[in-house]
């Protein structure tokens, strides 16, 4: 049996409680916010009502998508992170371990790509390591670790919600995952689904950061007051996210199945491998708990930022329980740490899709 109970996918809220929190090291009196399931950012207190922000990810290599666009989820899944705080980020490390299959040159092309969309993000890039692993073939290629400073009182944290508060999510379901799916196999998405479909799911792949969304919050909502709590889509996608902050904030929750967004062609793309996009990876979109009251202002604004955004329920005491309202009746969700994207990308792979 995997240590974690599951073939992939990130580890669950059980494992990491048994395997990963009870040993972390030396406590350390400045450490404000530390490992937790659902907590996207440790935070710690440099003094003087400054703080300082750290998110970690893994890195992705996917030859099937191309080297910009696994260089552009490499740099934007961090930011993802980092931008829930409310803040942008500021520097950045690298840990590539890499296959010796890959030549210098499309490293080269890779690591390019990388300082690209980093610069663009305002990233400084401080140090890191870089090495070749034999037998390496997956498509995650290391780690990355971003950093920011700002006023400690204005940093948000993913376990900030409260019984009562709204949950607003933006833009859409399954962006990511659709999106990854519809790029690696694209002859067989436009066999099916048409050439239309493929070139949207393109689009929407450079729709994946969340970094506007989460400071056009903040331009309307004053942080920790009325803008509560913010939580990036990852693997689980929108319910997967919305699960993970309720259990960091120690909340429950009540989801309407029936505003969950999304749009046609992820839906398609998401039926064409037979995944549940409301529990796929859905970077692009924002998990946001809001003061209730001011849900609508935030809606309004983001949407005058040309983002969309829905109100699709309201965080709850915990002994309330997880509940999505659905059209036959209300059902409890959990989310154990299994995403269904990744069974069906390499489930396409071993079928020969193209």
């Amino acid at each position: 049996m995997s240590a974690f109970d599951d073939d992939s996918g990130k580890i669950n809220s059980e494992a990491l409680g048994d395997l990963i929190l009870p040993f972390c090291g030396s406590r350390r009196e400045e450490v404000v916010i530390g490992p937790g399931y659902g907590v996207d950012t440790g935070v710690i207190d440099l003094g003087n009502n400054r703080g300082m922000a750290v998110s970690s990810d893994p890195l992705s290599l996917i030859p099937s998508l191309g080297l910009r666009e696994s260089a552009w989820l490499s740099v934007h899944l961090l930011v993802n992170d980092m931008a829930t705080t409310g803040f942008a980020p500021m520097y950045a490390q690298f840990v590539f371990n890499l296959s010796p299959e890959l030549s210098r040159e499309d490293f080269r092309q890779y690591w390019k790509e990388i300082h690209h969309f980093c610069k663009e993000a305002g990233v400084a890039v401080t140090g890191g390591h870089t090495g070749q692993i034999v037998g390496q073939n997956s498509t995650i290629s290391g780690g990355g670790t971003m950093f920011l400073t700002a006023p400690l009182d204005k940093i948000v944290i993913s376990s900030g919600a409260e019984p009562g508060d709204r949950i607003v999510v933006t833009k859409e379901l399954a962006l990511a995952s659709t999106s990854i799916l519809a790029m690696s196999f694209p002859q067989t998405v436009r066999n099916w689904l048409g050439r239309e479909a493929c070139e949207t799911a393109h689009e929407n792949f450079y729709r994946t950061s969340v970094l506007q969304d989460a400071l056009a919050a903040t331009e309307v909502l004053e942080p920790n007051r009325e803008l509560k709590a913010m939580h990036d889509v990852t693997e689980g996608g929108v319910l997967g996210a919305i699960v993970e902050m309720a259990e960091a904030s120690g909340c429950g929750f009540r989801v309407e199945n029936s505003r969950l967004p999304i749009g046609d062609v992820p839906r398609q793309i998401a039926g064409l491998f037979e995944i549940d996009p409301r529990f796929c990876v859905g970077a692009g979109a924002m998990v946001l708990a809001v003061k209730s009251g001011t849900e609508e202002k935030l809606v309004r604004h983001l949407e005058s930022c040309s983002i969309p955004a829905a109100v699709v329920g309201e965080f709850t005491g915990k002994e309330q329980g997880n509940l999505l309202v659905e059209d036959d009746g209300v059902r409890d969700v959990q989310f154990d740490g299994n995403d269904p994207y990744w069974t069906a990308f390499f489930r396409a792979m071993k079928e020969g899709w193209t």
